[in-house]
């Protein structure tokens, strides 16, 4: 059974994912800046090794959080519309459930879409 409560953790955690997810991006981006500088400097090889190895573990951890923030927005749906069901009483959770669910969804979109054009290309 969900309760308002309920609700508010999963919203609160979808929010949390979506920063994370945002942050290991961020993160990718900037090692593997750091990795082709090294590289046009000709860095020692042992160091460019341990940071492509630095690289290669910040891109492992965006599908395995892109995975975490679909679960927990279907998460979120459920429990929503449990609630929508179950309960006469409408309050701000309500709209902040519904509006983080519009945040995911739009990022996740074009995600999807990129992924369904290389799989048919």
């Amino acid at each position: 059974m969900a309760t308002v409560k309920n609700l508010k953790i999963k919203t609160a955690t979808c929010k949390r994912i979506l920063k994370e997810l945002f942050s290991y991006e961020k993160e990718v981006e900037r090692e593997a800046a750091k990795t082709a500088d090294m590289k046009e400097k000709g860095a020692d090889p042992y160091d460019l090794k341990q940071q492509e190895n630095v690289l290669a573990e910040s891109r492992m951890m965006v599908p395995d959080c892109h995975k975490r923030l679909e679960f927990a927005l279907a998460d979120l749906k459920d429990a929503l519309a449990e609630l929508e069901k179950s309960t006469q009483e409408k309050g701000p959770e309500f709209d902040d459930a519904r509006s983080t669910i519009n945040d995911v969804e739009s990022f996740l979109k074009p995600i999807e879409e990129l992924c369904s054009g290389s799989v048919t290309a």
